[in-house]
């Protein structure tokens, strides 16, 4: 058989993005600019935009697992393949098909075409038929359109034909970017992650706030929450980490609220905090890991409690989720096991077997009085800490940062900390 030239690429589908109507170039640009951030150093040497699809253009010495592996936890994928370019000539692309399949075993196959060029002289039935039969001819496999071992996929581009084995599915959603940004209130929980990646999928870059009581409690909760900033950094490619103290915030709290209601004015606090940085960083929105009902503080009356001292709005993406769902999804998005390590978290802190379930408004406002409120305000801001974190070849790396950006992530400097991803 004559050898013809192949060239492995990846094709990337996208379903959704699709449907944007006169947005649609913005969209694809922003899935383009975040493939080849996510596959910088492992030899991708263009990612270039066809029809409907994108292409990444693969070197002589590509990685190409580490790329599959890179590639699948992209938003905004609704497939991908590793796949092989020929030219429109039906004899090239039987035989690099053929050529391609040197060395795998399989004994029944079917064959699938789209024509994004309608102009091709023959019909998608028509390539099936031509290209199935060489097939069987060549390798001797049955044909089984109902259940084959083997589908070989086939692409008709205006320039150039495509082929591919194994289509693996993508996250689907939106590219990260496309929908603005949010500042996201991460504890040590299992619900707050979830909360984040469900941004994320819509688009959303998301910088992350945590609380915490160290010193009268352990740093346990900022170690998870830089395992968990790590692990979702692998979705938006830099991300940013804002540790606020809120020990002493809360001490002053206790002094002058009755027990049943600091768990809410806890998080009035913390509401009123993360808005001041939210707009400093240029979130649009908060986001938190709050379900209707799951605990005391999740009522419909302190929910409404709570955001009453918001001026952003703040989008709770689980909020009709029961507590087997949120789990269910952060077992497969992998936060879990570091959700459940145990911890102290800074909202248990002082806090009473039997909180309000019904915070009355009336009451909280009376119970504030007594507080200086832009005092503990800014004495929260002042004392955070801000960790940057951005993944450079598959790994995560994190340095110190600052709140002077208009960007969340920031490009790192001095000394780093690399994490596995």
């Amino acid at each position: 058989m004559v050898q013809t030239t192949v060239t492995p690429c990846v094709l990337v589908h996208y379903h959704e993005i699709a449907l944007k109507g006169k947005n649609r170039p913005m969209f694809v640009r922003r899935l383009a600019e975040n493939l080849r951030a996510t596959t910088q150093g492992l030899g991708v040497q263009e990612v270039r935009r066809l029809t409907g699809r994108l292409m990444l253009v693969l070197s002589p010495d590509a990685v190409v697992e580490d790329i599959r592996r890179q590639v699948a936890r992209v938003l905004g994928i609704a497939n991908f393949a590793l796949a092989y370019r020929t030219s429109l000539q039906l004899q090239d692309l039987q035989q690099a098909i053929v050529q391609a399949l040197d060395g795998r075993s399989f004994r029944s196959f079917k064959v699938h075409t789209k024509r994004a060029y309608k102009a091709f002289p023959l019909t998608s039935p028509e390539i099936n038929r031509a290209v199935g039969h060489y097939i069987q001819v060549q390798t001797g496999a049955a044909v089984d359109l109902e259940a084959p071992e083997l589908t070989v996929s086939i692409e008709i581009l205006p320039q150039e034909a495509f082929f591919s084995f194994e289509r693996e599915p993508g996250l689907g959603g939106l590219p990260v970017g496309v929908s603005g940004t949010v500042a996201c209130l991460l504890s040590g929980g299992i619900d707050s992650p979830v909360a984040a990646y469900r941004l994320l999928k819509r688009g959303c870059q998301v910088v992350f706030l945590h609380f915490h009581s160290y010193p009268i409690l352990s740093r346990v909760s900022q170690e998870k929450a830089r395992d968990l900033v790590t692990l979702l950094t692998t979705y938006q490619f830099s991300s940013k980490l804002i540790l606020i103290p809120f020990a002493a915030i809360q001490q002053e709290i206790v002094a002058e609220v009755p027990a049943p209601y600091r768990v809410v004015l806890y998080r009035r606090f913390m509401v009123r905090i993360a808005q001041v940085l939210a707009d400093r960083l240029g979130a649009q929105a908060l986001v938190t890991g709050e379900s209707l009902g799951q605990v005391a503080s999740q009522t419909l009356e302190n929910l409404a409690a709570i955001e009453e001292v918001a001026s952003l709005p703040i989008l709770r993406p689980l909020i009709g989720m029961d507590k087997q769902e949120i789990v269910t999804q952060a077992m497969a998005l992998g936060t879990y096991d570091i959700s459940i390590v145990p911890d102290q978290d800074c909202c248990t802190l002082f806090v009473p077997h039997h909180p309000a379930v019904r915070a009355d408004r009336r009451m909280l406002a009376d119970l504030e009085a007594e507080l200086d409120i832009p005092r503990l305000i800014q004495q929260g801001i002042e004392k955070a800490q801000v960790l940057d974190f951005v993944q450079e070849h598959g790994r995560v790396k994190m340095s110190h940062g600052t709140l002077d950006t208009d960007r969340p992530g920031g490009d790192p400097t001095g000394c780093v900390t690399p994490y596995s991803v």
